[in-house]
């Protein structure tokens, strides 16, 4: 291993080799943890180039990493020397195209930085996500994140025009194209965005802009159950101007309290389901007079007789963090398992009661239902009952995750909405997935990677 590290460090520039530290090598929930050769955090694309090309005729594995925030283990190989090739270093915004809403963003860039120089250009970047301060634009688009904003703006790949990468031969793939209409062939942007780092290195990205909203608000709205929160998002976007419509458990709230968080819970009593309606208007529009209207409509309908209506920014931002906030009291109880599902949005009320029926059947688990409603994705989590502790129920987690995806993928759901499959759902892909489909995914990994130096045993075995 020293042989072949010494011989890579003599082709690039001093100061590529990073020390090697956990937070390269362990993902954020703990569950994995890697090894690695050679940390590397190259500064250009010619310089991914010359990783790519050395480890490739070596067959030495590497693996792609950004701001390290993914949740199923795609980042991480366990066992082995790999090369980690990190884009940090790679983060600048190339350029920015007001007149045509485009942005060019190197893959290392934040998420953060990205959306504050679409800003400064009077635009909006609208991917929106939890770990946004530290994920990068690469690990964004490998994993096709979605957000909070997919319901009016699309995932990652929605939201991309063009991508320059690295294939695992060293070439380049010269695709930062600002066009929305290029049929030249096949769409290699659209097969290396959501491939999880199997395929190649994306290095950079044309990403698309929009305006900014002329006026903002939202509001949080009690809602019987979560049949009444699919018609009111009905009424909601018959309205126009929503871009999140998140579903919030009582479960969720009581969480809150439970993990002792700073954070006020607007409603009482605290409802079994709530969701949180976040809209942008045009010039003209007033989100009182918006909401005020569909509360009216939604009162009349019976779909809710409870609700808080942001007044201000401030009192917005209030909102956002009760929603925001839930993951972080999630992980403080600890989740026995936690499930990233979509589904059809008129399967979801059955799904959450025959779910619920089967795991409470075979356990006393508490369960968290929430998330992108407008879109389908929600996350449901189990946890122990009060009293209890996420080790009482290791020997029912596999049995009860199985019961989740069946429900799930009977119901022509997915068992993963966002977060791609990295190294935790590669056996749940196996079992479930279309076998002309991974059939098909195989052939072009070989083709395209014949080595199999890129992220080996992510996504496929």
């Amino acid at each position: 291993m020293t042989h072949w590290v010494s011989d890579l460090e003599k082709l690039l520039p001093a100061g590529t080799r990073r020390d090697l530290s956990d937070a390269y090598i362990t993902e954020p929930r703990g569950q994995w943890s890697g090894s690695a050769g050679a940390v590397l955090a190259p500064r250009s694309v010619d310089e991914v180039s010359q990783i790519l090309r050395f480890a490739n005729a070596r067959g030495i594995p590497v693996v792609p990493f950004g701001g390290g925030t993914g949740l199923v283990g795609g980042q991480t190989l366990p066992g082995g020397t790999p090369i980690v090739l990190s884009l940090e270093r790679m983060r600048a915004i190339r350029a920015v195209y007001p007149a045509e809403n485009v942005l060019v963003a190197e893959a290392g860039a934040v998420l953060a930085d990205v959306q504050k120089a679409a800003v400064e250009a009077d635009r909006l970047f609208p991917l929106s996500l939890a770990s946004e301060g530290s994920a990068r634009i690469g690990g964004l688009l490998s994993t096709n994140a979605g957000g909070v904003n997919v319901l009016r703006y699309g995932n990652a790949r929605d939201l991309t025009l063009g991508i320059e990468a690295v294939l695992p031969d060293g070439q380049v793939i010269h695709g930062l194209k600002r066009l929305r209409k290029d049929n030249t062939g096949y769409d290699l942007r659209q097969l290396l965005i959501g491939s999880e780092g199997t395929l190649g290195v994306i290095t950079a990205a044309s990403l698309k802009l929009f305006p900014q909203p002329a006026a903002s608000g939202a509001a949080l709205l009690a809602v019987p159950d979560p049949a009444a929160a699919l018609d009111l998002l009905a009424l909601a976007l018959a309205r126009g101007g929503v871009s999140a419509f998140e579903l919030i458990s009582g479960q969720g709230l009581r969480f809150l309290v439970e993990a002792s968080l700073p954070i006020r819970i607007p409603l009482d009593p605290v409802p079994d389901w709530s969701v949180l309606i976040d809209i942008g208007l045009g010039p003209g529009g007033d989100p009182a007079d918006w909401f005020n209207a569909l509360f009216a409509e939604a009162m009349e309908a019976g779909l809710s007789k409870d609700g808080v209506v942001a007044l201000s920014e401030a009192q917005r931002t209030e909102l956002w963090a009760v929603r925001e906030s839930i993951p972080l009291a999630n992980r403080a109880i600890g989740a026995v398992v936690s499930n990233d599902i979509s589904l059809p949005l008129s399967e979801i009320p059955v799904f959450l009661e025959d779910c619920k029926a089967r795991l409470r059947a075979m356990s006393d688990v508490r369960i968290n239902a929430f998330g992108h409603l407008g879109d389908g994705n929600l996350h449901y989590n189990l946890f122990p009952a009060p009293g209890r502790s996420k080790s009482d129920y290791a020997h029912l987690s596999e049995a009860l995750r199985e019961i989740v995806t069946d429900e799930v993928v009977r119901r022509d759901g997915s068992f993963s909405a966002e977060h791609g499959i990295g190294r935790l759902k590669v056996g749940e892909l196996e079992r479930y997935g279309d076998s002309g489909k991974l059939s098909a995914m195989r052939a072009i990994k070989t083709s395209i990677d014949p080595m199999g130096i890129m992220n080996p045993g992510a996504v496929l075995r």
